[in-house]
């Protein structure tokens, strides 16, 4: 029990020796504070960065789409249009088992108008799986009928940013849902409102059928854009082949560079972005990283001051007997109680932060992900405080204790 009562006495020196110069103690924790809080709040900005990435993105992960190809052909050929008899070689199961659905859509820019309000926004022209393939949802009213799609009635569907831009910002959604709007030249009646996804919002859908009979034209069956899904992520890139190979046998594409179709993935996307942000945090992490050094710079300097100052207390202490050990030890205290102290404040401030910014960045920037807070960050952070308390006090206090007790007592 002797150590007990050794480090008790330690402890208890170490206090009122910080207690006396209570200014500069605290003064010399803000930098630890600083940096404990920072690795702490950016750690969890990353990680509702990375939450936030997946939660949109992730969804689209076997999403495939098939656009034509822009420009000539190299082989110079006619180009083939994209239609609905390439749709449907592309719903057989037996030549594509591994595509699970597939929806054509028409796509360009149309004028809205109602009233007086006027603006521009996306068309896209769908059938019944449009929302399930695009994951998205219908905030208010519904979405089309088998009927609504099969036929050509005049219903659309708007996007958030449409209705601010034609009816306001705070735009009563219930009124909305029933009225009017003009479509190009034509009338059509709001029948839902999508669910904001921050990418495509200023958009109208209405059904695949009206949009050829009001909006596009029947262009002999032609589609701007196909929509598949594969059966699960792992077979992307089976059905992106099949696909290949079944517009190649339709459009009678003899080699890669001659294709007028373009097949986008998402899954190189996602890998890419997904190895931006890996790379990021850790970036994150070292910029919050300069700040607990530059803290630990700060404890040493105030402990080889605090050697110097109480230089003939350390010659009387070895003069009565103290080792060398107790010195050592006695600074060591000093030094790791100033950075575990500052750890301590730093973690309660950067989760206070953390918690708050939760709350409050979605209110004041609806695209900015709240930050999402884990135990890991918050513990290695006050760790490495406490890491950077011995390191920054080991000379300090190891000069204390190679002081001569008789050089020390002749100090002024």
């Amino acid at each position: 029990m002797a150590w007990a009562g050794q480090g008790r006495e330690t402890l208890l020196a170490a206090l009122h020796s910080l207690s006396i110069h209570r200014l500069r103690s605290l003064l010399t924790t803000v930098g630890i504070v600083i940096g404990v809080a920072a690795v702490i709040i950016l750690v969890a900005l990353g990680n509702g960065l990375q939450a936030n990435f997946n939660a949109q993105f992730g969804k689209l992960a076997n999403q495939i789409i098939v656009v034509p190809a822009t420009g000539a052909v190299p082989s110079g050929g006619v180009a083939r249009k994209l239609t609905d008899q390439d749709v449907a070689a592309l719903q057989d199961p037996q030549r594509a088992p591994d595509i699970a659905s597939v929806a054509p859509s028409m796509t360009g820019s149309v004028s809205l108008a109602e009233g007086q309000a006027k603006d521009r926004a996306s068309l896209v022209g769908a059938t019944l799986n449009y929302l399930e393939l695009m994951d998205r949802s219908v905030a208010v009213g519904s979405w089309f009928t088998p009927a609504q799609v099969a036929g050509d009635a005049r219903a659309a569907l708007l996007g958030g940013q449409a209705v601010e831009l034609l009816w306001g910002p705070g735009a009563d959604l219930s009124k909305v849902i029933g009225s009017p709007i003009r479509v190009n030249h034509t009338t059509f009646r709001v029948q839902g409102i999508l669910v904001p996804d921050g990418q495509n919002d200023n958009v109208v859908i209405v059904p695949f059928g009206a949009s050829r009979a009001y909006l596009v034209g029947n262009d002999a069956g032609k589609v701007d854009q196909i929509i598949l899904k594969s059966t699960s992520v792992s077979t992307v890139d089976k059905a992106a082949d099949e696909l290949t190979d079944i517009l190649n046998a339709r459009h009678y594409i003899k080699t890669p560079a001659d294709r007028d179709f373009d097949v986008r993935t998402f899954t190189a996307l996602l890998a890419k972005s997904t190895q931006f942000l890996n790379f990021l945090r850790p970036f994150i992490v070292a910029v919050a990283a300069i700040s607990l050094i530059v803290g630990g710079i700060g404890v040493a300097n105030i402990m080889l001051v605090s050697v110097t100052e109480r230089t003939r207390e350390i010659g009387i202490r070895r003069a009565v007997g103290a080792s060398r050990r107790a010195i050592l030890r006695q600074f060591l205290s000093e030094a790791v109680m100033l950075t575990g102290l500052g750890g301590f404040i730093g973690v309660v401030l950067g989760v206070g932060v953390t918690e708050g910014g939760g709350i409050i960045l979605p209110k004041l920037v609806s695209s900015l992900p709240a930050p999402v807070l884990t135990c890991a960050p918050v513990l290695i952070a006050f760790g490495v405080s406490l890491v950077i308390g011995v390191l920054a006090g080991a000379y300090p206090a190891n000069r204390a204790a190679r002081l001569r007790p008789i050089d020390a007592l002749r100090s002024e």
